[in-house]
């Protein structure tokens, strides 16, 4: 197995494309508890080009019905971009000031759980993201209200 870089630009790029519409590809999950970790997957995928079909801990869509619960559910999709050794993407968690283009945010309560997956679109000094289920292309990051925040920074991506 071997490490490739994961593509930021495409990341960012496929989120300004979708940012305010959706890629008929994929199911659209607003109305069943929300599509922002959806749309965060479509961007790492757009960056990564392989996904992990390990099934239940994997990370992969082929339909609605045959995914795993890290390409739609923020707290699954964490742990797999943290835990992930095998093929695909791999993050760690960094600082604000680490977190770069192609990366994602999450968003969290005062409890320590997490409920919103933007995807950083810009870093100057400020932050600037696009997500789903409230529609945001090149948001700042400070605009939303939150009691925790956590940046997923994707490393690379592992191949065959």
């Amino acid at each position: 197995m071997k490490v490739i870089p994961f593509d930021r630009a495409a990341a960012a790029e496929y989120a300004r494309r979708w940012a305010l519409g959706r890629n008929p590809e994929y199911y659209n999950f607003e109305n069943i508890g929300g599509d922002c970790t959806n749309f965060a997957s479509q961007c790492i995928y757009a960056g990564a080009k392989v996904m992990n079909y390990t099934p239940v801990t994997g990370w992969y869509y082929n339909s609605v019905a045959d995914r795993t619960a890290a390409w739609s559910g923020v707290e699954y999709l964490y742990k797999f971009l943290i835990n992930n050794r095998s093929v695909g993407p791999f993050a760690r968690i960094v600082s604000r000031d680490n977190a770069k283009v192609g990366d994602i945010a999450q968003l969290g309560r005062s409890d320590g759980s997490f409920y919103h997956s933007p995807v950083i679109t810009t870093v100057t000094p400020t932050i600037l993201v696009a997500a789903h289920t409230f529609d945001a292309l090149d948001r700042p990051l400070d605009s939303y209200i939150y009691d925790n925040i956590r940046f997923i920074h994707i490393e690379g991506v592992r191949v065959w």
